[in-house]
């Protein structure tokens, strides 16, 4: 079964163009053109991976990335901006998205940014067989990417699930921050490490149920998950 792409881009002869060539390398997609159309449109469908413009007419990007993540956590999302500013990328991450692409882009290479978070979302996301591991007083279901505390459940995105398990894998040790980046993000540049800075700070906030676990961080290294086991 083909994967289902959500495209909002306002621009119609660009997203036309876009649209026609992700169906080309067999996708389905379903464009919005206007930032109003997202979410309900959103809501009547399943998505496995979100392509969202910034700059839309009545609802920007931004309002439509938190509220999407409101309704699915762990979809994957990728924003596409014509803005450059490192303050408008830092809060594109900030929202949650696992990409930001600056117009103008080759589009071989927004591709490949989606195969790989694609990629990475199926090898953390699974079926009903559950791979699960005590983290403190938390479970933390890898293959769903489910992180649970009694009854309370947060559904990570594939980075915050893929940056989860290196922590776990190295728990009470350094996680050497640019083998991080380049495992999960596949560059230890200037953005890449600032998204993972972000990214630290949510799984901060959803390890806080069990206040023996922190994540520290060593400078000039990387970060420890301190766990009491």
């Amino acid at each position: 079964m083909k994967q289902k792409i959500f495209l909002v881009e306002d621009d119609m002869n660009f997203g036309l163009v876009l649209k026609s060539y992700l169906e080309m390398n067999d996708y389905e997609v379903t464009h919005v053109a206007d930032g109003k159309d997202a979410i309900p449109t959103f809501k009547k469908d399943k998505f496995d991976l979100v392509v969202c413009d910034v700059m839309l007419p009545h609802v920007d990007g931004f309002t439509i990335g938190r509220e999407i993540r409101e309704i699915e956590q762990g979809i994957p999302l990728i924003f596409l901006t014509a803005k450059s500013l490192k303050e408008d990328v830092l809060k594109g991450f900030d929202v949650g998205a696992d990409d930001y692409v600056t117009k103008p882009f080759d589009s071989d290479v927004l591709m490949m940014k989606i195969k790989a978070i694609l990629k990475r979302s199926e090898r953390t996301d699974g079926d009903d067989v559950q791979d699960t591991v005590k983290i403190g007083i938390l479970e933390y279901h890898t293959k769903l990417r489910q992180l649970k505390f009694e009854d309370e459940s947060q559904k990570l995105s594939p980075r915050e699930g893929e940056l989860l398990k290196l922590l776990y894998i190295n728990r009470n040790k350094v996680m050497d921050r640019n083998e991080a980046l380049r495992s999960i993000w596949g560059d230890d540049n200037y953005f890449n490490a600032r998204s993972m800075d972000v990214y630290i700070t949510k799984l901060r906030k959803y390890l806080k149920k069990d206040p023996r676990l922190q994540i520290n961080n060593v400078h000039s290294s990387g970060f420890i998950l301190v766990t009491p086991d």
